[in-house]
Formats: C-alpha cells, structure tokens, sequence
C-alpha cells in the first residue's frame, strides 16, 4: 500500500477506536495513610464501576500527609485526604484546606456513634468508617511464654511483660497518636503518661510504623500490641493466631474522608468519596483483609457482618472515653514530640531503668527494706512521671508555640531548645532511676 493511504487508513483506525472507547475523565489523587489492603480494594471497585476514572494512591504517614497538602498550591493538590484520625482533618480545616462534603453523606448513617458526630457538623469532612482502640496479641506466643491475656492498658505495666510488649509513635502513624490520645484523655494527663511510659520501657520495640506493629504480633515476633482496632480484626478473620481487645478506657470515632481545597479533579473525587461511605462501598469494610468497622449499623448491613463482628455502636455505649478532638488537635504537636524525646530517642535507657525497677520491687516483695522502698519510689517517680506537667500542658501560649510556622528561625530556636531539654532529662532521670532501683535491691539482699 502506498505511503499516504496507509497514513489515512490508519488515522480512521485510530478515529473510529477512540470514537468506540469511553472518554478518559481525571484521575484522582488519594493521599492515605491506609494499607494497602484496603485501598487497593476502593481502588479497583471504584474503576469497575467506572471505568473512565482512574484511582492514584499515595500512602503516606498522617503527619508527613498534612504537610504534604499544605505545602502544595492550588492546582497540585491531591484531590482526597483520607485517614482515621480526626484530630487530623480538624488541621486542614483549620487551615482551609478542606471543601464542603454535605451532600455526599450516606443519609442511612447515623448521626454519631456514642455521643461522637460520625460527620463534621459543617460538612467539611466524612465519616468513613469507625474505628477504636485497644490490644491485639499472639495466642501462640502467650502460651509458650506462659503470659497472661491482657485486658487493660494498665495491665501492660506489670513485671511479667517486659519485654513482650510493642508500639508505634505518634509522630509516624495518625492511628497511634489516637491509640496515645485515648489513654490520655481517658486517665488524664499525669496518669496517662505514667502508664504510656511504663507501658514503653516493658516495650520490645517502639516500630518505624504503625503496620510494624501487628504484623510483629501477627508472626510472633512481639506477643502484645497497642493498636487501633483494624490491625488486631484484620489479623484475627485473616487466620492468623490472634486476639483483640477493646479496654474499658477506649473511644469510638469515624475514620475520615475529605475533598482538598484546590485539587485537580473535584467532580471525579466527590464521586470515588460517595462510593466509599455507600453501600456498596461500605461492604468492602467487612472483607477479612480489612475487617473495618462500617458506619452502617449492623442491620443495615443485609446479613453481611459475621457473626461475633465488634458492633461500634455497641461499644461506644459502654466505652468510657468521650474523644475531644479539639483537645487532641490543640496538643498534637506537644504529644508527639514528648512521646519521641522521652520514648522513642530514649529508649533503651527507659528499658533498662524499668528492668531495675522491677528487680527491685520483686526483692523487696520478699524482703521489705524501708529505705530501699524509698529508694524504690524515688526511681519509680523518676522513670515514670512526664516532663511536661498538667499545667503547663494546658496553658495557651505554651501548645501555639508547637503550631506556629516552624520555619520562623525564632520559633524554631525556641522549640528545638525544649525538645533538647526534654531529651536531656528524660536521659538523666532513667539513669538516675536505675541507679536508685539497683541500690533498692542491693538493700534487699
């Protein structure tokens, strides 16, 4: 065939294919801080059901996602935020970086769970599924290690789980600083961070991400983990050798779904967010991979919740934690940066302060000294009392210094400094509480 009609021929080939195939609308952006065991499965339902839109995931932690967004301008912004911390989405917000949602709201869902709105009043973001927190563990390695299950955050303070225990940090996973936040708010600031410290120097790891924790409870290498709830279900109607538990001091919220301010493609993002919270995205919940709390009530469900499936609503009556994501969001900052000085960079100091301590109050139990019990308690207060006190902790100025713009170099200066103080101390008073506890049990014997 000739040259030119060969060109022709193939231009009405190429006509009439792109006349047949459907037109090609915008992609949408999701930035998430979900596995990708569920996204994945939106993923492919949302472009089944439509075809002329593709789905692009971009898994990121919740803090690295807000900063993403906020840094963007208009135009280049991802066009969906979608995690379970709500404190998170009350940041964009904040900083107008979410769009009116209202009308794509599933109207069978109920209005809250608990005494919790399962939709942001003004319509800003979307309760997508719900969510609490509490502990997963490993059957089989509680039995070889003859450990008991637990039931209460409280529990994982005992002696007989050093060393079996493991979390993540807050300032990695938007779901730890929930899991961090419940505690807090449930016990109050002082008691909350007693325990959160002595759960962590019974702590094995302190893991790079949240996902780090269940899938080391899931293969046996921790026996308990600090979770939000998706991990340990997911893992238990996955087959593997799990259990779950929500303790008594624990909160219901919605994981959300927002629209960005400024995104590419608004009208194919409202429709990927209208799927998500419909009926047929909200049975994706329910597949043993992800074994999410749906927003549906149970019997809304169509026979579609196994049997023994946790019902939030149920647990949200008895759970004794009415979340305040003001309070979260005021303090966020200050959380995760107390949790890394006096945690995650320290560590080993706290594992090893705590060990003494256990030591000591193990010898004394048999042997009562009472200058060693002294010394006992002067080590106690020492490992396990916070940096920052309750006053200051609520005081105004003290939290918009962490939320100011920390390029300011004055700001920055000033928050640097605390960090490093904190740092600091917390180094000196584990040391200090070793030494204390390793001279209560030499007085014990």
């Amino acid at each position: 065939m000739p040259f030119r009609p060969l060109l022709r021929a193939t231009a009405g080939l190429a006509l009439a294919a792109s006349l047949a195939a459907p037109a090609l609308a915008g992609t949408v952006t999701v930035v998430t801080s979900f596995p990708k065991e569920l996204t994945q499965a939106y993923k492919v339902a949302f472009e089944k059901a439509n075809p002329t839109i593709k789905v692009e995931v971009l898994n990121k932690y919740t803090v690295q996602g807000i900063a993403y967004v906020r840094e963007l301008p208009v135009g280049q912004r991802p066009d969906i935020f979608w995690a379970s911390a709500p404190d998170a989405f009350e940041v964009l917000a904040g900083l107008k970086l979410l769009d009116n949602v209202a009308d794509l709201a599933n109207k069978a869902a109920p209005a809250k769970v608990g005494n919790y709105p399962i939709n942001h009043p003004q319509g800003l973001y979307l309760g997508q599924a719900l969510a609490g927190y509490g502990l997963m563990w490993n059957t089989r390695y509680m039995t070889a290690n003859k450990l008991p299950a637990p039931a209460q955050w409280a529990d994982l303070t005992k002696p007989v789980y050093f060393g079996h225990v493991a979390m993540s940090s807050p300032s990695r996973s938007g779901t730890t600083h929930l899991t961090v936040e419940t505690l807090l708010q449930g016990e109050g600031w002082e008691k909350g961070w007693t325990q959160l410290l002595h759960i962590a120097g019974n702590s094995a790891a302190i893991t790079e991400r949240s996902f780090g924790v269940p899938d080391g409870v899931n293969n046996g290498q921790f026996g308990i983990g600090l979770v939000i709830d998706f991990f340990g279900l997911a893992g238990k109607y996955s087959g593997f050798p799990v259990e779950f538990v929500y303790p008594s001091v624990t909160a219901v919220v919605p994981a959300n779904i927002g629209l960005v301010t400024g995104g590419k493609n608004a009208a194919e993002a409202r429709q990927f967010i209208a799927f998500t919270v419909s009926a047929a995205g909200q049975e994706l919940l329910l597949d043993p991979k992800i074994s999410r709390l749906p927003i549906l009530p149970p019997e809304q469900m169509k026979g579609k919740v196994p049997a023994g499936y946790p019902n939030p609503f149920e647990i949200a009556k008895r759970a004794k934690v009415q979340f305040d994501s003001d309070l979260s969001e005021s303090r966020y900052n200050v959380v995760s940066a107390m949790f890394d000085q006096t945690i995650t960079f320290r560590l080993k100091e706290l594992q090893a302060a705590t060990k003494a301590i256990h030591d000591a109050e193990a010898a004394l139990a048999k042997k009562p000294n009472a200058q060693g019990g002294a010394l006992l308690k002067q080590a106690r207060d020492l490992a396990f009392s916070p940096v920052v006190g309750a006053g200051l902790a609520g005081d105004k100025n003290f939290l918009a210094l962490f939320t100011a713009n920390k390029k300011d170099a004055a700001v920055n200066k000033q928050v640097t400094g605390l960090e490093d103080r904190w740092n600091s101390k917390a180094r000196e008073n584990y040391l200090s509480a070793r030494q204390f506890a390793e001279q209560a049990l030499a007085l014990a014997k």
